[in-house]
């Protein structure tokens, strides 16, 4: 009886806590978020979103501007090993990779930065998606956007990583940040469209990514 009655108090207490779940913890978290042990830093929230464009697009080519050390690069890369199709073109300012990144067959790295990125390497290539993942500052997102753009296949994706920095309400730390570069961009071409069925897949902009799916529509 003495057991049963503890087993009672634990469910009591167990259902009796809230939970507490806000943008700040995931934001939090997810500076601990690894795949296959290397640091992705990644909303899961777009960990599953990007799965699922890769296997609904099923791009030739990844760019990802920011590799840091990797981790998402080498998910990207092994989510093209499951379609059995597709390569990544990773660019950085340094290279911090971790081993299995640098060694993944898929990923080629790029060390200069994006602005010495010679896009000339992705003109072979017939459907290309882009990842803008850099310092999340509004001058270079706006710069890395416009570089970047007239690659984006049609119905491919030019995804910007990072707006929620302006529910964080850390913004100014980024002069503007990608939301105001976002808004320019859009402003002054017609290309691309903002695709809601992404953004707001877990609830309107339930994404680091805020207003950040860009779908190229012409």
């Amino acid at each position: 009886m003495g057991s049963l009655n503890s087993t009672m108090r634990r469910l009591r207490i167990l259902k009796d806590k809230k939970i507490n779940l806000s943008v700040k913890s995931i934001y939090k978290g997810h500076f601990s978020v690894t795949y296959r042990g290397v640091p992705a830093l990644r909303c899961p929230f777009d960990f599953v979103i990007y799965q699922m464009i890769v296997s609904k697009i099923r791009p030739d080519l990844v760019m990802e501007i920011g590799t840091y050390n990797g981790g998402s690069a080498l998910y990207l890369a092994d989510l093209m090993n499951n379609i059995g199709h597709g390569l990544i073109h990773t660019i950085d300012i340094k290279n911090q990779a971790h081993e299995l990144v640098q060694e993944h067959p898929r990923i080629t790295m790029f060390t200069e930065g994006w602005e010495k990125y010679d896009i000339k390497e992705a003109t072979k290539f017939s459907t290309v998606l882009v990842i803008e993942d850099g310092t999340h500052v509004y001058e270079d997102t706006l710069g890395a956007l416009n570089k970047f753009a007239p690659l984006v296949t049609l119905g491919s994706y030019l995804i910007v990583e990072d707006g929620i920095v302006d529910e964080l309400g850390i913004s100014k730390d980024f002069r503007g940040g990608p939301l105001k570069a976002i808004n320019e961009f859009l402003r002054t071409n017609q290309h691309f469209m903002i695709d809601r069925y992404w953004c707001d897949f877990f609830g309107e902009n339930a994404t680091f990514n805020v207003n950040g799916y860009l779908r190229k529509i012409k």
